[in-house]
């Protein structure tokens, strides 16, 4: 899928507005006008008119001279959403423009706002148009389904559009009419949902019906409809009916002929002819046959389609690739595997027809289907067992981020003004193949662990077999179910926190799940890694099951081996509320040492000037070890220089203007009444807010406080000897650095403040003061009060150097972070700067020493960072139907990972390292390196090394055995 380029100049990480939105969106109003169109006859159009091709507008009875299409107006307010706010509400596609609608500049919003409307409409009584929809003449089907067709073939004419938009071109498919195509899954789904929302005894079957539908559920509908005769009405009983035929037309027999009809607009001979073979083999054989010969017809398409040189017979097999996984969505339905053998062929075409609809990009899934294979000698072994699940998980894991990375812009911009937006993401699931590999994925899973005898234990959640350990640990605190938009979002330190993906500034929490694994080495990720914060990766699914626990108090642990337990707090047993006593806890915090730091280096040092041993002495990690890697690797780090510790504190030990006091004694007295408060007995929640209010008082006195003249001048020559330009013509970026991240047991990972490419001479010095004033804020005091002794011995140096304007650029770790390998180092990268980082989904490797590499995720990030030669980034659109890290970056960072640990050993500078790096035209970049910090607390837990058995993953288990 690519992304068109979008260059915005923006703040970095800002997501680009939509380009054509000019004015704000006040949901507010959006929301209020969505509730008059519900109860408008018109709903949101205005009238009837003929839209002739000249150009004209003619009234109803007047038809166009020059030919058009009759339809509604909109009202005056829809028409100035879509002008001014790029929205658009109860769009008829008769006489739009194919070009507006495909909307290139603004990454197709108006065709995916099309699609969330069409779900809103099927699951909300026909939304906007509840009344309207009755609104004679409003829509003619006949020149929608014209449109549609020609929109199709007009587009499907553009060159590489599949290749770059597959997925969503095939979901387009599914929802825009053209002439005689249906969507029969979705009508059942939202024709049930309106029967369960009029007629709540209806829910069950409802569930049923969404979950795992059987043809069996046709004479269960009817049964309950004559059961509960007498209290349905009249228009509930003809929805009734309407949904039993629509069953019926799901669960119909597949017609062969019918299937292979239109392989006529094919112009492909030897595909069509393929193709027709493989079609020829369904219908008669056994269901795992037929499972199999769907699913290589599928791929076949997905293979071969942009060969195809029509666009007609593209719309064709785009329309029979559909109609195969409607196919394979029937034969599953209610045929459950009788053995395992049948149950891992089942899992490995529904992986396959799962790659073939776009759930994941080629590439992607020929790095995973290797693993999905297996032989057929009678038996396989329980590693062997689990690769297969693994691999499969990936590409269902992978498929569902796919899906809301497409249409997550939209969506969320939906949310504002109608929260049911949120449930489009599920129905795409639960109406595709997705839906079936889950489940018997599920039952991979529970097969594995009894074999096992290794469990998650989660709850009532039906299939925990998806649910995955990332973080060891364990916490006791209310479970908070976390959905939508998390800008500004509040948390509690004590509480633990399901989110569909955390923020990249999470302040302090007790505990994590979020859905797939999310970002490996994300600052976030890192910094839960090495405090003992629990975190799991759980399904979509999970999440929604476990809501009605919102709120509940919970007991959850991770092993280190990834076994998960989340009970209710009343359930603990006597060891894991022992867990929590105070003296146990009180163990955990760390000490700072700062008996070394040196304040009288008031004078800025090149980079060249400082090595390891120079952390916690004149500056932060950062520094001290980025100068130990220019003197080793001075071709792959760029020059700069650092202001210490010893500048920060003559800062701060000028007076405040108009007061007696200095700046450095008005943060001792910060601490000395907070200790006096505390000493009083006053409730800790107090002493915390006092302190937060002080510390926000005083960043802001450091924002305004004036530079010493003589700092000046030396940072003015630094600019111009050491980068080679006068301050305010060379951009860079401004590092906090303090003497409390990268500790031996604290990583402080991306807790200050970091300034990306500013130019501007009062730009650099603005910053300087903001970073200086960054360890103060509520989210870096709180992680430090939480995990240190003396959080008020808190130095920030900076580091001051120009940008590299990287292709890719992330992180690397020199073991396996997921499988604790020390002969594989882990990499996680994103493109353009300042990737992996900050919680992007970005692509991440295993790479062994020996070269064999294995891809852990592929990126779901839609947009990257440039950087300006003017200062500030540029947001371009991204393309993932390519690796970032193809094989020649993969040898050269595996290679270069080995000559760095070398060296660094020879230091005496301990690894694993944490490392920062970017590629630009093929060269290494490094830009920090430190210690890989993981909780020694956790791994080595008893308790929690009680709940993860020993297991002889060369246990052979007999392919025929019973499930």
């Amino acid at each position: 899928m690519k992304k068109y380029s979008v260059l915005l100049l923006l703040l970095p990480f800002l997501l680009p507005a939509q380009v054509s939105e000019t004015h704000p969106l006040d949901n507010g109003y959006v929301a209020n006008l969505i509730e008059k169109y519900k109860t408008a006859y018109r709903g949101p159009y205005r009238d009837l008119k003929w839209f002739c091709n000249d150009g004209t507008l003619n009234p109803p009875k007047e038809p166009c001279e020059s030919g058009g299409v009759q339809h509604a107006r909109y009202t005056d307010e829809v028409a100035a959403l879509g002008e001014k706010n790029h929205l658009f509400l109860g769009q008829i596609l008769a006489s739009t423009d194919f070009e507006a609608f495909w909307d290139t500049p603004n990454d197709h919003s108006r065709l995916k706002q099309y699609m969330i409307e069409k779900y809103l409409k099927s699951v909300d009584d026909g939304w906007v148009n509840r009344k309207a929809q009755f609104y004679r003449g409003h829509v003619q089907a006949e020149d929608e389904s014209e449109w549609g067709k020609n929109f199709f073939l007009w587009l499907l004419e553009k060159p590489d559009v599949l290749q770059d938009n597959f997925y969503l071109v095939r979901q387009a498919v599914k929802d825009i009419p053209h002439s005689g195509d249906d969507n029969v899954a979705q009508l059942m789904r939202s024709q049930s949902k309106a029967i369960a929302d009029a007629y709540p005894d209806f829910q069950n079957l409802r569930i049923k019906i969404h979950g795992q539908p059987t043809r069996s559920d046709i004479q269960s509908v009817r049964e309950f409809q004559q059961k509960n005769a007498a209290n349905l009405s009249a228009s509930l009983n003809s929805q009734f009916d309407e949904l039993i035929s629509t069953m019926d037309d799901f669960f119909a027999p597949v017609n062969i002929e019918d299937l292979k009809s239109g392989l006529a607009e094919v112009s492909d001979s030897d595909l069509k002819k393929g193709l027709s073979a493989q079609i020829d083999k369904l219908g008669s054989g056994s269901v795992e046959q037929n499972i199999k010969h769907s699913s290589e017809a599928m791929w076949t398409i997905r293979e071969r389609i942009e060969a195809e040189a029509s666009a007609s017979g593209k719309l064709a097999l785009l329309d029979l690739s559909l109609r195969l996984e409607s196919l394979l969505i029937a034969t599953l339905a209610g045929n459950e595997a009788g053995n395992l053998e049948s149950l891992l062929e089942q899992v490995c075409h529904l992986s396959m027809a799962s790659a073939a609809s776009g759930y994941t990009e080629t590439w992607e899934w020929n790095q995973i289907r290797g693993d999905l294979n297996f032989e057929d000698s009678g038996s396989i072994t329980l590693e062997a067992l689990n690769t297969l699940a693994s691999a499969a998980r990936n590409q269902l894991n992978w498929g569902t981020s796919y899906n809301k990375a497409v249409f997550d812009e939209d969506v969320t911009r939906f949310e504002g003004f109608e929260p049911m937006s949120t449930g489009f993401f599920d129905d795409r699931i639960r109406g595709s193949i997705a839906l079936y590999l889950g489940n018997k994925l599920g039952q991979v899973g529970s097969f594995i662990t009894s074999e096992e005898n290794l469990r998650n234990e989660v709850l009532d959640v039906s299939n925990t077999s998806q649910i995955k350990g990332l973080n060891p640990g364990y916490a006791n605190g209310k479970l908070i179910i976390v959905e939508g938009d998390l800008r500004n979002m509040e948390v509690d330190p004590n509480s633990i926190y399901a989110f569909q993906r955390p923020p990249s500034d999470l302040n302090p929490v007790a505990g994590i799940l979020n859905i797939a694994e999310g970002n490996l080495v994300s600052h976030l990720q890192l910094l839960a890694r090495n405090l003992g914060i629990p975190n799991a990766s759980i399904s979509d699914g999970n999440l929604q099951e476990l809501k009605k626990y919102n709120g509940q108090r919970v007991f959850y642990a991770v092993s280190n081996k990834g076994t998960v337990i989340l009970k209710l707090e009343k359930d603990m047993n006597a060891v894991e509320k022992a867990l929590f006593k105070e003296e146990v806890r009180n163990e955990e915090m760390i000490e700072v040492p700062v008996e070394k730091i040196r304040l009288n280096q008031t004078t800025i040092l090149n980079l060249t000037e400082v090595e390891a041993g120079s952390s916690g002495v004149v500056c932060g990690p950062k520094a001290a070890n980025l100068g130990e890697l220019k003197k080793n690797f001075p071709d792959h780090v760029v020059d700069g220089f650092v202001i210490p510790f010893g500048i920060f504190r003559a800062h701060l030990d000028q007076n405040i203007p108009g007061q007696e006091q200095t700046y450095w004694g008005y943060l001792t007295d910060i601490y000395a009444s907070a200790r006096k408060m505390k000493s009083e007995g006053r409730a800790a929640r107090d002493i915390e807010k006092y302190q937060l209010d002080q510390f926000s008082k005083l960043s802001k006195m450091i924002i305004e406080m004036p530079l010493l003249e003589d700092f000046t001048r030396d940072l003015e020559n630094s600019f111009t000897g050491i980068l080679g330009k006068p301050l305010g013509q060379q951009p860079v970026f401004l590092r906090s650095d303090t003497n409390m991240e990268d500790l031996a047991s604290f990583t402080g990972a991306g807790l200050n403040l970091t300034l990306f490419n500013i130019r501007e001479r009062d730009a650099v010095i603005n910053g300087i003061k903001q970073v200086w004033a960054s360890p103060f804020s509520e989210r870096s005091y709180r992680w430090r009060q939480k995990y240190l002794n003396n959080p008020e011995n808190v130095y920030p140096s900076i580091v001051v150097i120009p940008g590299v304007d990287n292709d890719c650029s992330g992180v690397m770790i020199t073991k396996g972070v997921s499988s604790g390998r020390t002969d594989e180092i882990t990499i996680a990268m994103s493109r353009g700067v300042g990737g992996a980082v900050e919680g992007q989904l970005a692509e991440t490797w295993a790479i062994q020493k020996n070269g064999g590499h294995k891809l852990i995720a592929p990126s779901r990030e839609l947009y990257y960072n440039s950087l300006n030669p003017q200062g500030g980034t540029k947001v371009i659109g991204a393309s993932l139907d390519e690796p970032i890290m193809g094989q020649a970056r993969i040898a050269k960072v595996n290679a270069f990972s080995k000559e760095l640990i070398s060296t660094m050993e020879s230091r005496g500078i301990e690894g694993p390292y944490d490392v920062e790096l970017g590629f630009k035209d093929d060269k290494i970049w490094l830009f920090q390196v430190r210690p890989f910090v993981e909780n020694k607390g956790a791994l080595s837990s008893e308790y929690l090394q009680s709940i993860t058995p020993e297991v002889d993953q060369k246990k052979s288990i007999r392919l025929n055995s019973t499930l």
